[in-house]
């Protein structure tokens, strides 16, 4: 179409020919990437809505960055001489963009994540809502929310930090996380009805997530060293200074971890207040006088001081 334009006169050979060729060939691409964006996205849902959008904006940046080269450097011949040139000149000048380039594309060839995927980069935690050449977006969660939920604020980190900063993924592989539920009980309470109970509560809350969890693991055992021996919930028992702590460790899945945790405790507090034997712990303070609430052999040893005593006063 430009060499049309020229031979019929309406352009000059001069910078402005290669400045309304290069305005032309990106009016073109623009029109043709929306025209197809169009046309592929629709009735696609939004994951591969997104999908199509970044392949055809990549592939229209590619293209252009060649069409326009050659606009410009018509007199070298030699794509590689060209691109040699351009490569020196971005190590020198880009340095750092350059990083976060290399590190756009480990994450497209190696893909540590996708978009939707939920991760941890350094101290940065959140759901991945785009991925850039420089920099992927994310949805912070946590920070000062509770359970991992969102902040309501985005974070844009550059790409290179996938090559310097520890990169943690809650949604591939095994795809589930185990959660902790810390009860703590007074000593006087009857901790082992308590454990009974918690595990009861588990139970039904992780039924159909365990037999799930199980097919996970088979199809991540495929690709990662991931064992585990059991997946159903279990109670732990430890003993702390203000009480029997039973611990509920149960799978859940990322993004759910506040809503199960909630129908977790709202069951604990409903069984636990029908019992008139378990009690919840809590801070406060209280003297104990072993010689009365102690054990049977403590009260004895009172019982025969005070007799001894009245024996010696008599």
């Amino acid at each position: 179409m430009i060499h049309w334009i020229k031979t019929h006169g309406y352009l000059n050979s001069g910078a402005d020919a290669k400045f309304i060729s290069t305005l032309l060939t990106i009016v073109i691409l623009f029109v043709l990437g929306r025209i197809l964006m169009k046309v592929l996205t629709r009735g696609k849902d939004v994951r591969i809505q997104y999908n199509i959008r970044k392949t055809v904006a990549y592939t229209s940046f590619v293209i252009g960055f060649f069409i326009i080269g050659r606009i410009w450097f018509q007199g070298l011949q030699s794509l590689t001489t060209y691109l040699g040139l351009v490569s020196a000149g971005l190590a020198i000048a880009l340095q750092v963009p350059l990083v976060n380039l290399a590190g756009w594309a480990f994450i497209m060839w190696r893909k540590p994540f996708s978009v939707g995927d939920r991760i941890q980069i350094g101290e940065h935690r959140g759901d991945v809502i785009d991925q850039r050449i420089f920099m992927f977006t994310l949805m912070e969660i946590g920070n000062w929310v509770e359970a991992d939920q969102s902040t309501g604020r985005i974070i844009h980190i550059p790409n290179g930090k996938i090559f310097n900063e520890m990169l943690a993924n809650y949604s591939r592989g095994f795809q589930y996380i185990w959660h902790e539920v810390p009860v703590l009980l007074t000593f006087e309470s009857n901790w082992r009805k308590a454990k009974d109970i918690l595990l009861s509560i588990a139970q039904h809350h992780t039924e159909a997530l365990s037999t799930a969890a199980e097919r996970k693991v088979r199809q991540a055992a495929k690709k990662f060293m991931i064992f585990y021996s059991k997946l159903t919930p279990t109670v732990y028992t430890t003993v702390k200074d203000s009480g029997v702590l039973l611990t509920v460790r149960i799978l859940c899945e990322p993004r759910k971890r506040r809503g199960f945790e909630q129908a977790i405790w709202e069951d604990i507090l409903d069984e636990f207040a029908k019992q008139d034997d378990i009690d919840f712990a809590y801070p406060t303070q209280r003297f104990y006088d072993s010689t009365v609430e102690g054990k049977t052999m403590a009260r004895e040893k009172r019982d025969g001081s005070i007799s001894s005593a009245n024996r010696k006063g008599d």
